[in-house]
């Protein structure tokens, strides 16, 4: 296999996990307001992220770093065509940093307020600026940076909440699963919309039709999607977990195959890549980081792993 094509597969994975942890992280931090109910609540659901929302983002920054590193070309012209959305997701990245950093540490009910704000706008602006940049990408229009920013959002708010039902105890548990009942009513048809798009990216601008398998990835993830709300109904909060964030992955899947080989309109990978001892000396780089990166993220989750109840301010 060349290295190119190690490199591209190397990258989808990266921007996959980031998708997956942070798409929850995302998810919790828009619906913390609607599923407490006073402080004690409100920080057992923040709490449910807490110990690992930090550590998710190692995986944008990983992925952006391995696109520099084995696709200058890609990265440069991604960054540059979308400059204004990407340094407005890192100006909510940032905010939601602070506010949830900054909520620990002040004393009153009008400063955690304003932290509150900023987790919540500081998870809603990334999450649908990547849906609409990534569907951008794909079709370059408006309508369809609006299909997948919505579907982004509503993806993310189910992830969040079944997420927040698998971690809590109490109300605040009964209150997730009701939660992700009723967002299915827009994530599901934003999911049909924004998936079967996904294979039909060549050929609405001219190109091959998509792979077979590009579009069994696209119906494996919309089937996922669906199976994640049935197994929110049946209280199953587990497997509804494994099922959103399996969808969440098989998009992921779908949306890299679209992209090979030519990530941007007019450059392929084998144009974009940087020479081959750069490659070589990147590949053994990744052999050694990689594991480490994907190990310590299953530690911490495994640390993390019991469910939080609310506790007494």
């Amino acid at each position: 296999m060349e290295l190119t094509t190690v490199w591209f597969t190397v990258i989808a994975f990266l921007w996959t996990g980031f998708f997956v942890l942070e798409g929850f992280d995302f998810g919790v931090g828009m619906l913390a307001p609607a599923l407490s109910r006073g402080e004690a609540e409100r920080k057992q659901v923040l709490g449910t992220i807490g110990p690992v929302w930090d550590g998710n983002e190692v995986w944008l920054i990983s992925a952006v770093g391995a696109m520099f590193a084995a696709f200058p070309a890609w990265y440069a012209g991604m960054l540059s065509e979308f400059y204004l959305p990407i340094v407005l997701v890192l100006v909510g990245l940032i905010v939601r940093g602070v506010g949830l950093e900054w909520r620990g540490k002040v004393h009153h009910a009008s400063d955690r307020a304003w932290c509150d704000l900023g987790i919540l706008i500081g998870s809603a602006l990334p999450a649908f600026l990547w849906g609409a940049v990534f569907a951008d990408l794909l079709h370059d229009s408006v309508t369809a940076m609006l299909v997948g920013g919505v579907f982004s959002v509503s993806l993310c708010l189910l992830h969040g909440a079944v997420f927040v039902a698998l971690k809590t105890l109490g109300p605040v548990r009964a209150r997730a699963r009701r939660a992700a009942l009723v967002l299915s009513a827009v994530a599901l048809p934003a999911g049909v919309a924004a998936l079967s798009g996904i294979p039909s990216a060549g050929t609405a601008a001219g190109g091959p039709d998509a792979p077979v398998w590009i579009w069994a990835l696209a119906l494996a993830a919309t089937a996922a999607l669906a199976a994640g709300v049935a197994l929110t109904w049946r209280g199953r909060d587990g497997w509804a977990f494994t099922a959103t964030a399996s969808s969440v992955a098989l998009t992921g899947a779908a949306l890299f195959g679209a992209l090979w080989p030519a990530p941007l309109p007019g450059l392929t990978l084998a144009e974009a890549a940087s020479g081959p001892y750069a490659l070589q000396t990147l590949t053994w780089i990744g052999l050694i980081a990689l594991p480490f990166v994907v190990g310590y993220q299953a530690w911490s989750y495994w640390v993390f792993r019991k469910r939080l109840v609310a506790q007494p301010s």
